[in-house]
């Protein structure tokens, strides 16, 4: 990482620095919340969580080659230095927006109720043509994730992806207070996050509080086919840069064939120029996040041929839209998370595979009062869809059961011992919920019936 000293550190925070005064200008390696990836000089965060309290580790921090920790109380017999503040999460922040201040380099910031990490890993793929990249890792996208994420940029970074998740009014502040983005890129305005939101003009707000916090003379680049991004005429006293699939966008797609496993192809206009692509992702939503990508590539000077190659270069990510093939059936493995917004997608996915389509979902969380209306909605477009079964856990997923004439299950268990007599060979199988429905469980078990 870039030169960054205790003695800054200290300052940046507002912490009281204890110990050697003859350490002061140590540079530190890195920045870890996690006792087993400390390494030699690196500064450990000591954090007090539900199970584990990060201050019974700092001795063993210090051991491992630790130069420093950060902490709440006073560390005993310390043997070397550390830096006393009242919160270290919020101390984290505030030394992760000095850390980003070092750095004159293009940061795209990231969010959207749907497809904020597809559109991260796009951007980067098409950005990583031109530039040395730096990006979000897994879901470090909250207000401890995207600290983490700054203080791990190496020193010859020339561009970043920063992803940028949120669920309360507030937090897109604070968190675009620390990446000062230089570019804003907003996917979808969705329903998600209801509970706290209340509404669409809720997400809205919250999403668009990135803008207050963007760099002087950022660009904004906004989805053109969403009915609320579409209003905004004008950001800071920049017109913003849309895309989408409608041809009033500025970057717009014509002839998209979605081809199930074997891609999506589409032809990328802006500009006066027409790029036919083929993605290698199983979802016509792609489309989108590659017109996003272009744009942001072109603001930052990338050719065509540039940006066709990064987008025909796109790795999908974890248990998003993941497709594996058993042997016997196909899995679409897209259960990290869920609201009706991705699920309708991805049922829409699902409708492009040949053979017979099945769908196991779950109940989405956090969608306020109107949760058995939204989940009613995702049964009524899994029937409108032709999906031949589909599957529901959980209370909420009941009515997308009565709405679709699906199966339905209490729990994760339940559905796992009843799938194998409902899933034939040759199925395709979308897997899709809520994170905290565990419905890794559901993919680990297809993968082990129907190798």
């Amino acid at each position: 990482m870039k030169h960054f000293t205790l003695e800054e550190i200290a300052r940046a925070c507002g912490g009281k620095y204890v110990g050697n005064e003859d350490m002061k200008n140590t540079p530190i390696t890195s920045v870890e919340r996690d006792s087993r990836e400390i390494k030699e000089g690196s500064l450990f965060l000591a954090i007090k969580g539900e199970r584990v309290d990060g201050h019974d580790y700092i001795e063993k921090c210090y051991k491992s080659g630790a130069v420093c920790a950060i902490c709440e109380r006073p560390v005993e017999n310390a043997q070397k230095p550390y830096i006393l503040v009242e919160s270290t999460l919020e101390a984290v922040k505030k030394i992760a927006k000095a850390y980003r201040e070092k750095f004159d380099i293009p940061i795209v910031g990231v969010s959207g109720s749907v497809g904020k990490t597809s559109t991260k890993e796009m951007l980067y793929s098409v950005l990583s043509q031109k530039f040395f990249t730096h990006k979000t890792q897994g879901n470090l996208n909250n207000e401890l994730g995207v600290p983490l994420t700054l203080l791990a940029m190496p020193e010859n970074a020339e561009a970043a992806v920063i992803e940028m998740g949120i669920s309360d009014f507030g937090e897109m502040t604070r968190l675009s207070e620390m990446v000062q983005p230089d570019i804003c890129v907003l996917t979808i305005i969705g329903n998600c996050h209801l509970e706290n939101l209340g509404d669409r003009d809720g997400v809205f707000r919250a999403k668009t509080e990135m803008f207050k916090n963007a760099s002087k003379n950022a660009e904004f680049v906004l989805n053109g086919d969403d009915d609320k991004l579409c209003k905004v005429q004008e950001v800071n006293g920049k017109r913003p840069v849309f895309f989408g699939l409608d041809t009033h966008n500025e970057f717009y797609a014509e002839n998209i064939v979605n081809n199930a496993q074997n891609g999506v192809d589409c032809t990328l206009c802006f500009d006066g120029a027409k790029i036919d692509v083929t993605i290698p992702a199983i979802g016509t939503y792609m489309v989108s996040n590659a017109l996003a990508a272009a744009a942001v590539g072109k603001l930052l000077g990338l050719d065509n041929e540039q940006i066709k190659k990064g987008v025909e270069s796109y790795k999908t990510v974890g248990s998003r839209a993941n497709v594996i093939n058993t042997g016997s059936i196909r899995i679409i493995d897209d259960c990290y998370n869920a609201n009706p917004n991705s699920v309708k997608a991805s049922l829409e996915t699902l409708s492009n595979f040949e053979g017979r389509k099945v769908a196991v979902l779950g109940d989405m969380k956090e969608l306020g009062k109107n949760e058995l209306a939204l989940h009613r909605e995702v049964g009524e477009f899994a029937k409108a869809k032709g999906i031949d079964l589909v599957i529901c856990v959980g209370e909420l997923s009941a009515e997308i059961a009565k709405a679709a004439d699906g199966e339905w299950f209490d729990n994760v268990e339940q559905a796992n011992n009843a799938l194998p007599a409902l899933i034939n060979e040759g199925d395709v199988v979308l897997v899709k919920a809520s994170h905290s429905m565990q419905f890794e469980k559901i993919v680990e078990r297809l993968k082990e019936d129907f190798a």
